[in-house]
């Protein structure tokens, strides 16, 4: 049986409402051009998984509070921050099947609309003197940009192997991931106080990340892939290895990955020769390899919060554990 983001996240349906409510407060400015960028991002955001994920973690332990809205609000912000940063980096003139920030009102208008976001999501918790959010939220925002700095790094010397790869995608996306989930259990749990369960919640998250990532390297290798709108080969195109080629890479004969990697790393390889490619990862168990490891993650996330109290909100957080691997876009 497959998972249904919606029927996931039906528990928090109604503090959904409230989160996006107070989310579009957070970003009103007095400036008519901030304000028109943001009723932008408002129309245009996305699946909105990570607040959802701040909000079931908290209601998994014990309840949604009012902290627990300026938890979620501010791991929001942070997100789109990067997403907006992460446009004008990678020249991108889309996001979600919309128009970029950065294309509509150029780079400088980005950069600086991602700092106006930052700024306010550190306002919001300063105000309230939430600074163990602060503290959760800062270790997330150092990872990722490590991460992208140890991405740049590698994808130059295409040296990048397995361990190389679960390092990158950890501190890319599961950190974030974990953010949200550990936020959302400080929200409602004193300082100091079930640390154990603080820690649980962060370890799904961070399992549950990488599982996601996994999955959404595999789209290239897919059909599936066009659901998403993201053309099979991208990676290669790109000179990005991931999971799949990574594990192909390992099986083949020192001549052969050596080849294959210059083709790769010249970025004149042809759409047929990218063709090649991928039927090579396929037929050498790449794919396989893969899902198998998404799988494992996925159960490890599902192990974290085992011995969580049974309610709809941890049900919740099992089924998206194995949503992450299943889902098509």
């Amino acid at each position: 049986m497959l998972h249904s983001l919606s029927d996931i996240l039906s528990p928090v349906k109604d503090e959904a409402n409230e989160f996006n409510r107070r989310f579009k407060r957070s970003m009103i400015s007095t400036v008519p051009l901030v304000n028109l960028i943001a009723k932008y991002l408002i129309r245009t955001k996305g699946k909105q998984i990570r607040p959802m994920l701040v909000l079931l973690s908290a209601k998994a332990c014990g309840g949604v509070v009012d902290a627990t809205y300026r938890a979620a609000t501010l791991v929001e912000l942070l997100h789109t921050a990067t997403l907006v940063h992460d446009d004008v980096i990678d020249e991108a003139d889309t996001r979600r099947g919309f128009a970029s920030i950065r294309s509509l009102w150029r780079n400088k208008a980005g950069v600086l609309m991602g700092d106006y976001l930052l700024a306010k999501g550190l306002l919001l918790t300063v105000e309230t003197s939430e600074y163990h959010f602060l503290e959760i939220t800062s270790t997330a925002v150092r990872r990722m940009s490590e991460g992208e700095l140890y991405q740049l790094q590698k994808s130059r010397q295409l040296n990048i192997d397995e361990a190389s790869y679960f390092k990158l995608i950890a501190d890319k996306t599961a950190s974030l991931i974990a953010t949200c989930c550990e936020i959302g259990a400080a929200s409602v749990l004193e300082k100091g106080e079930n640390a154990a369960q603080r820690e649980k919640l962060r370890a799904y998250g961070e399992a549950a990340g990488i599982a996601f990532q996994i999955r959404d390297d595999l789209f290239d290798y897919e059909d599936g892939a066009k659901i998403i709108g993201k053309p099979v080969g991208n990676d290669l195109k790109d000179k990005k290895l991931t999971l799949p080629l990574i594990h192909t890479l390992s099986t083949l004969e020192t001549k052969e990955e050596q080849r294959i990697r210059k083709l790769i790393k010249s970025g004149k390889a042809s759409e047929g020769e990218r063709k090649l490619i991928m039927n090579l990862v396929a037929a050498t168990g790449g794919l396989s390899y893969a899902r198998t490891k998404a799988e494992e993650y996925s159960e490890a996330a599902r192990k974290a919060i085992e011995s969580l109290p049974e309610s709809t909100a941890k049900k919740a957080l099992i089924d998206f554990s194995y949503y992450v691997i299943e889902r098509e876009k």
